[in-house]
């Protein structure tokens, strides 16, 4: 039979043993001060795809305007920045194309490229980022 060692260990004893505290934290993408509430938001919001409203849907074929999969990537991290700095309604712009997007619902609401705005005029945006 295995006889049970009469000496104990308290975790606080062995914690620095197995758990490096100052490195997990040093680790970590999650600020102490974040919640987990927000953390979630933040995790749930980066894997919603980025959608198209019907009326930029009709204005992207109307103007032939055609996303490469890289400009698709640019235009979903401009969305994702301007999310961070708490923008409702962005103007994305990427290479000569212009999108209106609603941040929290991630839906660009109106697009244009370059010869499409004559007077380069956007109403209806608190923010804007350029990629």
């Amino acid at each position: 039979m295995n006889q049970i060692s009469k000496n104990f260990t308290s975790i606080e004893q062995v914690r620095n043993q197995y758990l490096n505290t100052d490195n997990a934290v040093k680790n970590s993408s999650v600020s102490a001060d974040e919640s987990f509430e927000k953390v979630l938001e933040k995790v749930s919001y980066e894997k919603q795809p980025l959608k198209f409203s019907k009326h930029a849907s009709m204005r992207l074929e109307s103007r032939n305007i055609a996303l490469s999969s890289e400009q698709s990537e640019r235009l979903e991290e401009g969305v994702m920045k301007a999310s961070e700095k708490g923008i409702n309604d962005s103007l994305v712009i990427v290479d000569s194309m212009a999108f209106i997007v609603n941040v929290p619902n991630k839906t660009v609401v109106t697009a244009m490229d370059q010869t499409g705005t004559d007077e380069n005029i956007f109403t209806n945006i608190d923010g804007a980022v350029i990629i």
